[in-house]
């Protein structure tokens, strides 16, 4: 029987980044690679490993082309655990936003920001940071974002907005 990369991503126990950075070595010279892992985003016991391996790709220099990308901005409704969310989130400084997907991605990020998950909420606050210098409509609101989230957010998302502004130099 031969394994492909959906039975292997399937076999994947969640946790142990050599095995699946062993199925991205395996599967980074297919043509297609990229446009199977977006597909796979639709996949509910799929995504986790699916948005891992994206997220990694990316990670390692890796480019999308504008279609890709618009078909990964497309998918942010159907990411239905935090890891997936998270992954993708993680990747958004990747994935350039068209003008027209702009309120989608707007959207996921508001959503994200009151994720049970701590590490969702932290990086939905960089999303919303990196949406800024794209759209600078949403600026201000960011700045209104950190100032809140100072407050009353765990220390955790808090580190994440320090380095935010250390980043962005705000």
């Amino acid at each position: 029987m031969s394994i492909n990369l959906e039975s292997e991503i399937a076999n994947w126990d969640g946790h142990c980044a050599t095995d699946i950075e062993e199925i991205f070595d395996r599967y980074l010279s297919g043509a297609d690679f990229i446009n199977h892992l977006i597909t796979l985003l639709d996949d509910d016991l799929l995504q986790n490993g699916a948005s891992w391996l994206l997220k990694h790709y990316f990670e390692t220099s890796g480019v999308i082309d504008k279609n890709q990308a618009e078909l990964i901005l497309s998918k942010l409704y159907q990411l239905n655990t935090w890891q997936a969310q998270l992954h993708i989130l993680q990747s958004l400084a990747y994935i350039p936003i068209a003008v027209d997907k702009k309120e989608h991605v707007e959207y996921f990020l508001r959503n994200s920001l009151s994720s049970k998950n701590r590490y969702v909420r932290a990086w939905a606050y960089d999303g919303f940071y990196l949406l800024s210098t794209q759209f600078s409509e949403y600026a201000v609101e960011v700045e209104q974002f950190f100032e809140m989230a100072m407050k009353d957010e765990a220390p955790s998302v808090k580190a994440r907005i320090r380095n935010i502004i250390k980043k962005g130099n705000r």
